[in-house]
């Protein structure tokens, strides 16, 4: 006994001791975080833009989060967008250079990226590129730059967009698990692999009219800035004219072809500098930390912006979900400050829960006829995203944004089948007619398929009338252009789905030029928990995003994509309004 005494002990010792050292070395790291010792800019500074985390449109933790950084691993569009804006007035600031490879970003995003960086541009000061490997939407990025370099070994991928679809009937008949669907909508074809084999030509067509109007807004930027015509970029495109540096060189893809240190030459030539000075690089990450101390809006009334990303869960939601808890707070607080004269919803979500989509459809009602409501799309606003913005004054999206979507469905798994083939039986017993409803292990039964289905609809006809009383048109008008089908930010436009094309930019002014502000601060929420809250939240156990990244390393990006893809199909709860397929672009 005293020997497992002592041996328990030292456990608990070394643990105390462990404990002490940890907290220890949590102090030292906000010492070297703290806000009080801002990044030093040097003059003649080159601010170095490599995006190396994913990026979301915000972060959202407090500023004065010494820890902010440290234990993220996401990247905020707010402020990379805000540093590129104080860069251009900073007379330290001689210019930009990119050096990135496989920027994780979505279209809207880099395209507002590269709409800060054109205006950048209108400084004067230069922007140069070099790149080892040009992804699409990395030469998308790049196709604003004054020069783009590549490495004599390196290679560029630019052919076109395209997307793939997965279908699971075959599978789900072999293994006797399948996915119960009650939908509406035609074009609603986030359940199709379920029930097919093979791509209606509904879903085909309209994948095909979207990725071929995002690619179109791609290249009159791309045409724009390098001088070279639709027709021609199509052309590169149609024979892999950019597969080789030599061939992007005689396509005009790019401007030549250097090793790393005869780029850093060509910057030290546009910056006069001597050959033999050291370029003085400022990395994104400081600069960031320096231009927070700026500001691009000051004044005392305030418009806010209420930021909505991910999915949409019922719930408290976080800075990868929306929950009706965080964001419905976010607008009361806005709507209630007497300071905040008009507020902008930044929407960036592929949809969700249908109830939750009402639930803060309601609450963007009810801010609207106290203060003017804009919304800001971002990549994705389609069917719960949507829902969510038809209730605003005002709808901007990004010519690239994925929106519409106005359709809803419901998946229930049944394995029914695989329970009959091991020999399980299920037996339910209840008090009335339909206390027992639905059973993992039983068919799904007539009756409550016709339950379902009547959900269903009462659900799209609701879609239907918020969609019809936001736009101002009939609900007949609503519904054709419904259906669950997807459009491009210049399609919505088209068809009445959205108001204008613009940035989160634009539509701060627009909230402005209605609340009659000329001058104005911004102010962003929802205030998420600090990184360092999140971080001890899960030193009990190995944390969530940990175990995610382990995952994704070992079995590879697109094979997690698509485990995802399934997991959530697998958790869908309720009456869904979620965008109809997952669409990754690279």
């Amino acid at each position: 006994m005293k020997f497992l005494g002592n041996v328990l002990a030292s456990i608990l010792g070394v643990l105390i001791a462990f404990g002490i050292l940890f907290f220890m070395f949590l102090i030292f790291v906000s010492l070297l975080g703290s806000p009080d010792d801002s990044a030093v800019i040097n003059r003649n500074s080159v601010l170095e833009l490599r995006v190396e985390d994913a990026v979301n449109d915000y972060v959202g933790n407090a500023t004065d989060d010494p820890f902010s950084g440290f234990f993220d691993d996401s990247q905020g569009l707010d402020e990379i967008i805000h540093a590129i804006q104080i860069a251009k007035e900073d007379t330290k600031i001689k210019g930009i250079s990119i050096n990135n490879n496989f920027l994780i970003a979505g279209l809207a995003q880099t395209q507002a990226i590269r709409n800060a960086l054109k205006d950048f541009k209108e400084s004067g000061k230069f922007i140069y590129v070099y790149g080892d490997i040009y992804t699409q939407k990395d030469y998308y990025l790049a196709s604003v730059a004054d020069q783009i370099y590549i490495n004599p070994v390196g290679g560029m991928d630019f052919k076109g967009l395209a997307s793939e679809v997965l279908f699971f009937k075959d599978l789900q008949e072999k293994t006797g698990v399948k996915m119960e669907v009650i939908r509406h909508g035609k074009y609603k074809s986030a359940v199709e692999p379920y029930l097919a084999n093979e791509i209606s030509e509904a879903n085909r067509t309209q994948i095909k009219e979207l990725i071929g109007s995002l690619w179109n807004s791609m290249l009159e930027d791309i045409s724009e800035d390098r001088d070279l015509s639709i027709a021609d970029l199509n052309g590169i495109a149609d024979t892999l004219g950019g597969r080789t540096p030599e061939l992007a060189k005689a396509s005009g893809l790019i401007d030549d072809i250097v090793f790393y240190d005869e780029y850093e030459a060509k910057i030290k030539k546009a910056m006069d500098v001597d050959e033999t000075d050291a370029i003085s690089y400022t990395s994104l990450k400081d600069y960031i930390s320096y231009a927070n101390t700026k500001k691009v809006y000051s004044g005392r009334d305030k418009i806010a912006i209420v930021y909505a990303q991910g999915e949409i869960l019922y719930g408290e939601g976080g800075p990868n979900t929306i929950g009706q808890g965080i964001i419905n707070r976010a607008l009361i607080k806005a709507r209630e400050d007497d300071r905040v004269k008009a507020v902008v919803l930044r929407v960036n979500s592929p949809g969700g829960s249908a109830l939750v989509s009402d639930v803060i459809w309601r609450e963007v009602a009810l801010t609207k006829t106290v203060k003017p409501v804009v919304v800001s799309m971002g990549d994705v606003a389609a069917s719960g995203g949507y829902y969510i913005a038809v209730g605003a004054d005002k709808i901007f999206a990004e010519p690239t944004t994925i929106t519409g979507s106005i359709g809803v469905f419901g998946t229930i798994p049944n394995m029914s089948e695989l329970a009959g083939r091991i020999g399980v039986n299920a037996e339910q017993i209840g008090t009335n007619k339909n206390a027992v409803d639905y059973s993992l292990f039983d068919p799904m039964t007539d009756n409550f398929r016709a339950l379902i289905q009547e959900g269903i609809e009462e659900t799209y006809q609701t879609f239907l009338n918020r969609v019809a009383q936001g736009r101002n048109i009939t609900v007949e008008e609503a519904d054709e252009v419904a259906q669950g089908r997807v459009w491009s930010g210049v399609d919505a436009q088209r068809l009445g789905l959205v108001d204008e094309l613009g940035s989160l930019d634009d539509a701060i002014a627009e909230a402005a030029n209605m609340a009659g502000l000329d001058t104005y601060g911004i102010r962003s929420y929802p205030k998420y928990k600090s990184a360092f809250d999140e971080f001890m939240e899960d030193f009990a156990g190995a944390s969530v995003k940990t175990k995610e990244r382990f995952i994704e390393e070992e079995i590879g990006s697109e094979l997690y994509g698509i485990l995802k893809d399934m997991k959530a199909a697998m958790n869908q709860k309720g009456v869904q309004a979620r965008m109809p397929f997952s669409l990754r672009i690279q």
